[in-house]
């Protein structure tokens, strides 16, 4: 019998900052990029990882748009919430953007792949070609906002210590 595997959740991260005058894209991603890994590459054959897409309004080349997908377990994701409140609390961004940052976080529920040519039959949601089961959807989506939430007070209580100083 196959050992069982754990459960995987797919979460993205939305994060829109803009860049205060004077300062440029290369500012901001020194300033931002992580020089400590999330520690997923490899460590589960079902494939947890973490990628970040960086992306420039076109309309507001000030406008910097972070986008994150992560698959990981739960205690991955605890894990690798924690070491983003770290990395982030010791590698603030106070000088290059602007205070106000808009924050989204999702579960991924659906994957869709419209590329192909003509009439695509309609198939009912699901990720790495699995259906999605509401159900468990649901119970993981309150478990996920459970661990963003703390990591956020995490983050927030490192950020009012640092503004003490």
């Amino acid at each position: 019998m196959a050992p069982e595997r754990p459960e995987l959740v797919t979460t993205v991260s939305i994060l829109t900052r803009r860049l205060k005058e004077g300062k440029t894209y290369d500012d901001f991603r020194r300033a931002w990029f992580h020089t400590t890994g999330f520690g997923l590459d490899g460590r589960e054959a079902e494939g947890s990882s973490n990628r970040m897409y960086s992306m420039i309004n076109i309309f507001d080349p000030r406008e910097v748009t972070v986008i994150g997908f992560s698959t990981t377990t739960f205690d991955q994701l605890k894990d690798a919430l924690d070491i983003d409140v770290k990395v982030r609390g010791g590698n603030p961004l106070d000088d290059v953007i602007e205070p106000e940052i808009g924050r989204k976080f999702c579960a991924l529920i659906a994957e869709d792949d419209f590329s192909a040519a003509g009439d695509i039959p309609y198939k009912p949601a699901g990720v790495r070609g699995k259906e999605t089961d509401m159900t468990v959807f649901n119970r993981n989506l309150e478990a996920v906002a459970g661990l963003y939430a703390a990591a956020a007070k995490k983050r927030d209580a490192v950020n009012e210590a640092r503004k003490m100083k």
